[in-house]
């Protein structure tokens, strides 16, 4: 007897099994659902387009959207939409901040251009019957620097990434330690400048090398160029000088011998 339960429980003991971890499945993939709350840092290049997404939630299960924009110096403004009267509201002043498309469907956020100003924190709330669920966005406005590279002095050059955001790094070649400053501005963008010196070294060619968030930019000038833009010794122009004043000479006796040589005729 006991050997027959024990074939039956090993017969059946698999299927029971694979029905139990089965059910288990599908009552976890029933259940599953995006986090409740998100936040992310996205860097974004000024006079481009942004579009910020809400969370992954089917949108007929939205009873209510609404998006929470916190900006540098400024009071918070907010844009909503209801599903159940199907319209929305809000009071950002902002023409460029609008809705991606329908809210109904896809209740994502537009900048459009991005500016300096739109630095600051974005968050979508989302309500539904299971619940309120939100995705924040540190939002990074990149600004690409101006770079220039002078030459000062003798052996002296100066490389500067001017109004980038965020701050630019510098380099040179050859590589040498040099002086640094670095100029913070009001509206969150900084001015990095390198001076390097040279003298003394022998170097004819050096390049700036400017590494960003927004690209790379590299530069070269010639640290002798002051030097040369005569371009001839100075005997040389010396030289130029005299033959010009032996022509000159040489034009006054023929113009002297022709003279005397007409006066004579006259006389005769």
């Amino acid at each position: 007897m006991s050997s027959a339960f024990g074939r039956l429980f090993t017969v059946f003991l698999p299927s029971i099994a694979a029905s139990i971890i089965s059910s288990c499945m599908a009552r976890n993939q029933s259940t599953v659902r995006p986090p409740s709350e998100v936040n992310t840092i996205q860097s974004v290049p000024v006079d481009t387009k942004a579009v910020l997404s809400c969370p992954p939630v089917l949108h007929t299960a939205v009873m209510l959207a609404m998006w929470e924009v916190v900006l540098r110096d400024k009071p918070p403004c907010n844009r909503v939409y209801r599903r159940d009267t199907n319209e929305t509201k809000g009071n950002c002043t902002d023409e460029r901040i609008t809705w991606g498309s329908r809210p109904d469907e896809i209740p994502a956020l537009q900048i459009d251009p991005v500016a300096i100003t739109h630095d600051g924190y974005y968050k979508c709330e989302m309500l539904t019957p299971n619940g309120n669920f939100y995705h924040g966005y540190h939002l990074q406005v990149l600004v690409p620097p101006e770079v220039t590279l002078v030459k000062s002095k003798a052996g002296t050059a100066v490389c500067k990434a001017a109004a980038g955001k965020p701050a630019a790094q510098i380099s040179w070649t050859p590589e040498r330690t040099c002086a640094t400053d670095q100029e913070l501005w009001g509206n969150g963008t900084v001015t990095v400048q390198s001076t390097c010196d040279w003298e003394g070294h022998h170097v004819q060619n050096v390049s700036c090398s400017v590494s960003h968030l927004t690209g790379n930019k590299s530069l070269t000038i010639q640290l002798n160029q002051g030097a040369r833009t005569l371009g001839f010794p100075v005997s040389y122009f010396l030289i130029i000088l005299c033959v010009k004043f032996s022509f000159f000479l040489v034009i006054l006796v023929i113009l002297g011998f022709i003279y005397f040589q007409r006066t004579n005729d006259c006389r005769a």
